[in-house]
């Protein structure tokens, strides 16, 4: 079993920022934006889907998890709540969360489902941001010019999405859930993760009247499909998913180790689940 800590992130989100934090850059402030708004309700179902799988185990299975699961929980917790303050100052500046409100709806009716059902859901979904956190760690550059204390939130939130990137895929397979059903929830996620990021990328540029400029569509051609961009760069990560043998452990993590490592000064421990392996 993994040991995640839980830390306390040591930045101040209380002062405004502005919407185009990173350089001024309008495509890349809206889609990380985008990414945010999608956080607290989605961290609030992560951490209840694997709650409720590790509820469902037998005991003996339930001592193997129970603190990783903890770990788990306390850092997807942070994260809701700290992106709950960042999306407040979107709000404030006109931003309007519409993804939000579509998650909201999906994850009502998951809850009609087996519980395996939305452990897959976040297994596949966390496999994408261990993704994208892998490609932000490897690209720090991306932040350069950025707010500091959006950047070490960003770059923090990478390092502990790639910390615990095994946990509820090893939940689902506890659970005995299938791989048909894997690689299905995988598809769903795919559609709408990829849809609603461009949908709410979109809306925010339009409330940030730049959704026409060519300088905004430049930035995303080269920060997204060009060579060094997240989506071409990222696309066989991604795909690694669909193998037969695949576990999230044969992703490497080194730079999530590496930032922690280095940034310690960042962040205060407050819990520490304790390795069972």
């Amino acid at each position: 079993m993994s040991q995640l800590a839980i830390r306390q992130l040591l930045i101040d989100l209380t002062p405004p920022f502005d919407l185009r934090w990173n350089g001024e850059d309008a495509f890349t402030s809206a889609f990380m934006n985008a990414l945010s708004m999608s956080f607290p309700v989605g961290e609030q179902f992560f951490l209840d889907s694997v709650r409720a799988g590790l509820a469902q185990l037998p005991l003996e299975q339930q001592a193997l998890f129970k603190d990783e699961v903890k770990g788990f929980i306390g850092q997807e917790a942070t994260h809701r709540r700290l992106h709950s303050l960042y999306n407040r100052h979107l709000l404030d500046q006109g931003m309007v969360n519409h993804w939000e409100q579509r998650a909201i709806k999906r994850i009502t009716a998951l809850s009609q489902l087996d519980t395996r059902h939305a452990v897959a859901v976040t297994a596949a979904t966390e496999h994408y941001t261990a993704v994208f956190a892998h490609w932000l760690l490897s690209n720090e550059g991306f932040f350069n010019q950025a707010d500091p204390r959006l950047k070490t939130l960003w770059l923090w939130h990478a390092s502990e999405e790639s910390e615990h990137r095994c946990t509820a895929f090893d939940i689902y397979r506890a659970l005995g859930g299938n791989e048909e059903w894997r690689l299905r929830w995988m598809r769903r996620v795919t559609w709408f993760f990829l849809t609603d990021l461009l949908r709410q990328t979109v809306n925010n540029l339009w409330h940030d009247g730049s959704l026409f400029k060519l300088s905004t569509w430049t930035s995303a051609w080269k920060h997204c499909f060009a060579k060094g961009g997240l989506f071409r760069e990222s696309y066989s990560l991604w795909s690694d998913y669909f193998k037969p043998d695949f576990h999230p452990s044969q992703h490497p993590d080194a730079l999530s180790k590496q930032w922690l490592r280095s940034h310690e000064n960042a962040y205060a421990l407050v819990g520490q689940s304790v390795s069972t392996a």
